[in-house]
């Protein structure tokens, strides 16, 4: 791992949960989310990490509303790296899970989630059948959108190697680690090591900590070498619970400690060169 290459910042700006009464700063309507997406590039993220919602704040899959999103984002930061949501916590079938994937030209995104199993949140299931992986990821792949694989669990790193083995992914693969889940593995050192020492050769891995642990995980990532997902899909808070935090105090907070450490922040261009997609023209 090379501790001095520039850190790649992954936003995850909304989420599927987070409403404005847990903390106003969410971006919802896709103005808010093109504006927010503004905000954390100037701050340092090179990759924004998007999921649409309806009029009423409730979230969608429809590629209608993604389009207004991805123009909203490609209008402010036309360079920066646009990952969509594929997620089967509230949408089960392949449909609705790939009709963002249908998006073309200028509206088609970069790369797409692709959580590798079925796993436990804190009061559901979500659950995500060998099949529906299997279906996704050839999708993606038939459509030149790159994976960005999101590992819960030690068995998902052995089914991303499964699924290179058979041709079904293409490798290098951008890899995000979520921990301290409850259900999911939690956010210890040593979890995230070996989990990163798991991963299938020439992985481009990012990790992201789930709540409290965010500024924790993020900072074992910047000091190991890899990369970061951060923001308020993830945390509400900038510290105690008494201070909401923005997508753009999070990811400067980051990129400051990684300053620190004396690793630069990775352009949408150098990120673009790292995890293999085309320059923007």
């Amino acid at each position: 791992m090379n501790t001095a290459a520039p850190l790649i910042i992954n936003a995850a700006l909304t989420g599927m949960v987070p409403m404005k009464s847990d903390n106003e700063s969410v971006p919802i309507t896709p103005a808010e989310i093109g504006e927010d997406a503004a905000r954390v590039v100037a701050a340092g993220a090179s990759i924004v990490h998007l999921h649409a919602r309806d009029a009423d704040g409730v979230p969608t899959y429809r590629r209608e509303i993604y389009a207004e999103i991805i123009a909203a984002v490609r209008e402010r930061c036309p360079d920066v790296v646009v990952c969509v949501s594929t997620s089967g916590r509230t949408f089960k079938s392949f449909e609705e899970r790939s009709d963002v994937l249908e998006l073309d030209g200028d509206l088609k995104p970069d790369m797409a989630s692709l959580t590798l199993g079925s796993l436990n949140f804190p009061k559901h299931a979500v659950t995500n059948a060998p099949d529906m992986i299997r279906q996704l990821a050839e999708r993606m792949g038939e459509r030149g959108i790159i994976p960005e694989l999101e590992v819960f669990d030690l068995g998902m790193v052995d089914y991303a190697r499964y699924l290179l083995e058979r041709g079904i992914l293409k490798g290098p693969q951008y890899v995000n680690i979520l921990l301290g889940s409850l259900g999911t593995l939690s956010a210890s050192p040593l979890n995230l090591a070996y989990t990163v020492q798991a991963l299938p050769p020439e992985s481009t891995w990012a990790a992201a900590g789930i709540g409290r642990f965010q500024f924790a995980v993020n900072a074992m990532a910047v000091t190991m070498g890899g990369n970061v997902r951060i923001g308020l899909e993830d945390n509400l808070f900038l510290g105690v619970k008494e201070r909401p935090a923005t997508n753009a105090a999070l990811v400067e907070r980051i990129a400051a400690l990684s300053r620190a450490f004396e690793r630069p922040i990775s352009t949408p261009a150098q990120t673009r060169a790292t995890i293999g997609l085309a320059p923007r023209s």
